[in-house]
């Protein structure tokens, strides 16, 4: 028997993805036509026909659009998923350690965990067996993947025994290079990994005894996996890295949405070939590989793809171009707009002629091991070039020009802009 965890964050967390994480929590934003959560779940469920249970940590508030795809979710898998609230954010450690009794129930002979804001091909099914085949029956397993020397110490670093795959040493964004294998945020644990992260919990008591004791509990109980259990247990013979060939990537910033889009679509051929449109008699001009939501109305003028996904209710019109771009929810395109490396929010307008661009931040492509930088917002002062992001009711009139900017609704716009936050 298996569960998984997945730790989901809160409205606290995911800053660069801003502002679209003000209209939907960043888990449920849609990557490839469905929600972030629901490739994590689809990839449990169907790579593992013993997981019984997927569990939810996280500190958001129960909401309607959360309680509403849990629903659905349990529906489609045929699976319980249950959503638990921190009170508090309780860092990767300390979420899973305040639930333990819950993760537990039940007598699981493992589980994993997995961050939310990761794009993997989830080899989840390999990691069990690598489990199986390498070191003690006990022992816990990271997913690593190859990353360059200089994007490497942006990830946490893993030195492993190359024979035994045993981690050896694991240091948390090094300030020099450590490893050219990082950490994916996708772990396999027994239940033993709780008397790890206890003892962690426990110094943290014992060191906070002299200070405060007002919010001594919450601050004992907020533990890192990364830095506080994996650095620790580096060298013990209790940790091993199954080293991934599949893709993954991070989504931290609105440009690495459309990345991982691009990845989740390819995936697609495989895994969904039905999600993928085709060139029809009397359709768009489809090119490469998108996504088109069936409640979709879009003019058989207009030229799609690659790398495009559009959401339920869009409205696109003649002679419309999107390319390497998510269109979102109600979203209307008018005749001859054209939409290229962006995301079009919510029930926002694109007026006739328009055009709406922004820069991609793609990994080096001939880098094999290059990763996506997650820019912030500003560099040096300025507002990062990078894709363009109209808000949820964005109104862009005709024949306007916007260009590396994240436009928010409340402006007139009737003219163009470039490189700007617009409010």
């Amino acid at each position: 028997m298996l569960k998984a965890v997945i730790l989901i964050g809160g409205p606290q967390k995911g800053t660069r993805f801003r502002p679209l994480s003000f209209e939907v929590p960043k888990p449920l934003f849609p990557v490839a036509g469905v929600p972030m959560l629901q490739h994590h779940i689809q990839a449990c469920v169907k790579k593992l026909p013993n997981m019984k249970e997927i569990l939810l940590v996280g500190f958001y508030q129960p909401n309607e659009e959360l309680n509403r795809f849990l629903l659905s979710a349990q529906q489609e898998f045929k699976i319980p998923i249950r959503y638990l609230q921190e009170y508090s954010a309780l860092g990767t450690g300390g979420g899973i350690y305040h639930f333990r009794d819950q993760i537990v129930a039940g007598g699981p002979e493992a589980f994993f965990v997995m961050n939310a804001d990761v794009c993997s091909a989830f080899p989840l099914a390999d990691m069990l067996r690598f489990q199986k085949e390498h070191g003690e029956p006990s022992g816990f397993v990271i997913l690593g993947t190859t990353s360059n020397r200089i994007q490497s110490m942006n990830y946490g670093c893993i030195v492993e025994n190359e024979d035994t795959h045993e981690v050896l040493h694991y240091v948390e964004k090094p300030s020099t290079f450590v490893s050219d294998i990082i950490n994916c945020g996708v772990y396999l644990f027994t239940p033993d990994i709780f008397q790890h992260i206890g003892a962690v919990f426990q110094k943290n008591q014992q060191d906070m005894l002299l200070e405060e004791p007002s919010n001594g509990w919450h601050r004992a109980e907020a533990i890192r996996l990364e830095q506080d259990v994996f650095t620790a247990l580096a060298g013990q013979g209790k940790l091993y890295v199954y080293k991934t060939l599949g893709f993954w990537s991070q989504i931290k910033s609105a440009g690495s949405a459309i990345y991982a889009s691009r990845l989740y679509l390819d995936q697609y051929h495989t895994s969904h070939p039905e999600r993928l449109a085709a060139n029809e008699e009397g359709g768009p001009k489809i090119c490469g590989n998108v996504y088109i939501h069936p409640t979709a109305n879009i003019d058989p003028t207009a030229v799609l793809g690659p790398n495009v996904s559009i959401g339920t209710g869009v409205t696109i019109g003649a002679g419309v171009r999107v390319r390497e771009s998510i269109i979102l929810h109600g979203a209307t395109l008018q005749d001859h707009s054209c939409v290229l490396n962006s995301i079009v929010g919510w029930d926002s307008t694109i007026g006739k002629w328009a055009r709406v661009e922004g820069t991609p931040s793609d990994p080096n492509p001939n880098d094999p091991y290059a990763k996506i930088d997650s820019e912030t917002l500003f560099r040096d002062g300025k507002l990062t070039p990078s894709i363009t992001i109209l808000g949820c009711n964005v109104n862009i009139p005709s024949e306007v020009v916007i260009l590396n900017s994240i436009v928010l609704p409340h402006k007139d716009l009737n003219r163009g802009f470039k490189n700007q936050i617009i409010l």
